[in-house]
């Protein structure tokens, strides 16, 4: 095994310094454009968007945007999206689409079928090992080139249905993993393949000893729930004496910064934690510097972005976009702007409204971070409290009392006029007083808040409850593990399913 690590760690030297060379500008981006709409424009969708003239045109991304309008997934399911899975051929991309990912969503959401084309499985590949290449800037260990890579996600096992295969993303990846890799890569196909959370969960703990894990990766509340319950079931004092090497955890899907406390009690050094933006759409960015905040774009992995600001005069009152022609491209944006990303896809989606915020944290290094969802936020009055906000409230006052809040939602009552906050915490502490500060934090956070504060916005009301009563309700919503998020800012449906399990 060093003699792997060694050639692992050489390897990953040559690559890096090779990568350095490559540009990450505005050329990358219009080449990617370019070759998506000529690979497409003998589909029914480039037909119908007159792709052959907008490659035609002097301006190519302006007559791009004229001819195709920005959907989100209802409308772009209703139109095109719902044939293509039915198998109609050359719709929205050559041939037909075989694999379509279940997106996770959020808890009572329904789930969402992404297409999956070979062309976009290719590029996650070519992603997954741009972002391997860069540990090479960290210095790492030998030994640590010598472990293994846990990705704790979702079943691998695909139901076929009739022309094609769904199922969870990771288990379509896992179709297309190298026999190179697969050696390396646990929890290995049994484990990998199964659906059901708690036995997955189980069997992960049992062959926990046998396994050299190296890096970690999967969203927070699963990976570092998995930790807790092998340092529990061995009696360790920390992860790190079973797996020694363990010296990075590569995490996604939701913020950071609420798990820290629980990292910190299960790890007996710091580990390097390095942020992904991998969906069901597409693998879009990672962090390259754990010294640095941002994560960077990748300009030229088959998908074309596009921002729309995230303010009055982009979006209504509900989140729904004014015009589905205005975006702005890459050489276009300004820093500390919160931006609706727009993305089109080497699997034929097109200017495809993800639902997700980001900001530029470093323009020159198209450096990115996630900042909430366009549907999950606040505004009952005017208030227009961003999800950014809420995590900064709560991580500065759950900083103040050293005490860990990794679940956590909201919701609003619109005849009342007030915001209802349930807080996942098993630390003993009053709920008046930590409501108090956590609305002191929002208020000076947040101008449009304090405002509302003062007219019409009632004091909030906090209901604290054990951490494990959301994974409870996530289990009784079939949503346990793989890349499922519990939604921190609830919509009426989820609100009165919420309300109704907790009054059971």
């Amino acid at each position: 095994m060093p003699i792997i690590g060694k050639l692992l760690k050489r390897t990953n030297a040559i690559t890096y310094r090779r990568n350095l060379k490559k540009k990450k500008d505005l050329d990358n981006q219009l080449q990617t454009l370019t070759k998506l709409l000529s690979k497409a424009k003998k589909t029914n969708f480039g037909g119908h968007c007159d792709f052959q003239s907008v490659l035609e045109s002097p301006n190519l991304t302006k007559a791009f945007q004229l001819n195709v309008p920005i959907t989100d997934y209802e409308e772009f399911y209703n139109r095109w999206l719902k044939d293509t899975i039915k198998g109609v051929k050359d719709h929205t991309w050559p041939g037909r689409i075989k694999h379509y990912a279940l997106s996770s969503g959020t808890t009572g959401s329904p789930s969402k079928r992404i297409p999956v084309t070979n062309q976009m499985i290719r590029s996650f590949q070519k992603s997954s090992l741009s972002q391997m290449v860069t540990l090479h800037e960290l210095n790492l260990s030998e030994e640590f080139y010598s472990g293994q890579l846990l990705v704790v996600g979702g079943s691998s096992q695909l139901v076929k249905k009739e022309n094609h295969l769904e199922g969870d993303l990771s288990g379509i990846l896992k179709k297309y993993t190298s026999f190179i890799v697969a050696p390396l890569t646990k929890p290995g196909n049994k484990i990998t393949a199964l659906t059901d959370w708690n036995v997955k969960l189980e069997m992960m703990i049992e062959k926990a000893p046998d396994w050299n894990i190296g890096i970690i990766a999967g969203v927070p509340s699963w990976c570092i729930l998995l930790m807790e319950r092998i340092v529990e079931r061995y009696g360790l004092n920390s992860i790190h004496d079973i797996w020694p090497n363990l010296e990075v955890y590569v995490h996604g899907g939701v913020f950071m910064e609420p798990y820290l406390k629980r990292l910190e009690k299960v790890v007996e050094r710091d580990i390097v934690l390095l942020d992904t933006y991998l969906a069901s759409e597409g693998y879009f960015a990672y962090q390259k510097n754990p010294a640095k905040k941002g994560m960077q774009l990748m300009m030229n992995s088959g998908v074309f972005f596009e921002f729309v600001p995230f303010n009055s005069d982009y979006f209504d009152e509900t989140g729904e976009l004014k015009s589905r022609t205005a975006a702005f491209t890459i050489d276009e944006v300004e820093p500390d702007i919160d931006y609706a990303i727009v993305v089109t896809t080497n699997a034929g989606l097109w200017r495809y409204l993800i639902g997700d915020l980001v900001r530029f944290v470093d323009i020159e290094q198209r450096e990115i971070i996630l900042t909430g969802r366009i549907k999950q936020f606040l505004s009952l009055c005017g208030e227009h409290l961003s999800l950014d906000n809420i995590n900064q409230a709560i991580l500065s006052v759950a900083t103040k009392h050293a005490i860990g809040i990794s679940e956590f939602t909201i919701c609003a009552d619109e005849e009342g006029l007030v915001h209802h906050w349930y807080i996942g915490c098993d630390t003993d502490i009053p709920a008046n007083s930590l409501m108090q500060e956590i609305d002191e934090e929002l208020c000076a956070l947040n101008d449009d808040y304090r405002s509302s504060r003062k007219i019409n916005l009632k004091d909030p009301q906090l209901i604290i409850l054990p951490v494990e009563r959301f994974y409870q309700f996530m289990e009784m919503k079939g949503k346990l593990g793989s890349q499922n998020k519990f939604p921190r800012v609830l919509n009426k449906e989820q609100r009165e399913d919420w309300k109704i399990y907790l009054g059971k």
